[in-house]
This record gives C-alpha cells, structure tokens and sequence, in this order.
C-alpha cells in the first residue's frame, strides 16, 4: 500500500499509496451522492429566505417534482464524483525506474529517458527533477510522490540521487530584463515566460522552459521570480 512496485524487467514504479487511490475513486463519487442529496433541500431553503435572491437556478431545483428531482441530483452528484475521481488519478505522477531507462507518466502520456543521459536526480520542492550531462534539465516534473520513496527507488537502480538537491543551485541568478549574458533570444523568451508567471499559465511556463533549453539557458521559479543559468547546448 505504499505506493512502491515492482514493474516488468525488475523496473521500480513509484505512484500514489494505495489508499490514496482508494479514498479518491470512492471519496469523490461519494461526496457527490451527498451533495446530489442535499442541494434539493439546500433550494428549498433558499427559495423560502426572503434574504437570498431566488436565482434561476436555485429556484428550478427547488420546483423539481419528487422524487424524480431527488433522483435526478443524485444521479448527476454521482456523475461529478466520478469524472473528478478519474480527473484525480489522471493528475498523479507514475515514475518507473529501470536499469536502462526512467518513465514518466501522467494523463495517459509517458516519456522516456535513457539511464545514460542522467547525472543528476532531485526533489526541488513539490517538483522531481532529472539533470542531463550538458547540464540541462532532461525533466522537471510537479509530483506529490514523497522524495524519501523516490530516493529509494532511483537508488536501488543505481541513479545519482542528490539528497542535497540541485548540484547546480549556485550557478543561478536572477533574471533582469535584457540581460547582457544571456544568448540571443533567450530575453524575449524569459519576458514572454515572465506573463506565463504573473497569470499562472502552466502550460505556456512548460513550453518557453523547453524552448530555453534549446538556447543552452535553465530556469527556475521561486516567487513568480525566475533565475537562471548557463549549460552546455548538444553535450
């Protein structure tokens, strides 16, 4: 139950505990069900409050004819609960680690990285991280995973783990718009990245990260601040 197995050809998989995939997949459909089974009398009792406005909404559910109206949130409680459970899982991070490769998965996809190319694997807070040779970050992957299973399982694979975290942490700085050291390009990529930052856009902060990687350039955030540094493009 502790969320550590062993895969196909002695690969260690690290995922969610047991439990926690259990409380998800019935916790969730459950709390649906509750919440189907009291938002009826929750409208009826809004719609009798002089000091709540009768809001479309409110007021349809409240008139739903009995039993059917019941039966009918319940059911749609129950459908919510189940695509939030399955939204859940879909989220968790799954990490294989084999003798020759790592996997990642997530929402269905995986990626690959060859034992080879890595010289360095961390936890940088709620984030697991997989440094190449060159110096650049081959994965950086927000994960719940508690680093001591992690440790354990790149470990008995013979990965470097880095229990001290980024062996490159002092090379960082921070970034100022058009600085001078930085290759051409990589300021308006950083600015761009910079907006991504403010609005909290994951997935635009995902890919102008890779597209730094291309100009030889690392980053990473701490208070919607990003530092930087140098590494070494084809090595």
């Amino acid at each position: 139950m502790s969320g550590t197995t062993n895969g196909p050809g002695g690969e260690t998989v690290v995922g969610r505990p047991g439990w926690e995939a259990v409380l998800a997949r019935v916790g969730f459909p459950v709390l649906g069900v509750l919440v189907g089974l009291g938002v009826g009398p929750l409208a009826d009792w809004a719609v009798d409050t002089s000091w709540i406005p009768g809001f479309g909404p409110i007021r349809f559910i409240a008139e739903l004819p009995q039993p059917g109206g019941t039966i009918a949130t319940v059911a749609a409680g129950l459908v919510l609960g189940v695509l939030l459970a399955l939204t859940a899982e879909g989220e968790v991070l799954r990490v294989g680690v084999g003798s020759s490769a790592v996997t990642l998965t997530r929402d269905g996809k995986t990626r690959t990285i060859a034992r080879g190319d890595v010289t360095a694997v961390f936890a940088d807070g709620k984030e697991l991280v997989l440094i190449s040779r060159a110096g650049l970050e081959l994965a950086r992957e927000k994960s719940d995973l508690a680093p001591a299973r992690l440790a354990a399982a790149f470990g008995e694979q013979g990965y470097p783990w880095r229990p001290d975290g980024d062996p490159h942490r002092d090379q960082y700085r921070r970034w100022v718009p058009d600085e001078p050291e930085l290759p051409a390009g990589a300021n308006a990529v950083l600015k761009a990245r910079a907006v991504a930052l403010e609005k909290g856009e994951q997935t635009d902060l995902a890919e102008l990260r890779e597209e730094l990687g291309k100009l030889g350039v690392v980053v990473r955030d701490q208070d919607k601040r990003q530092y930087w540094r140098r590494a070494r493009i084809g090595g």
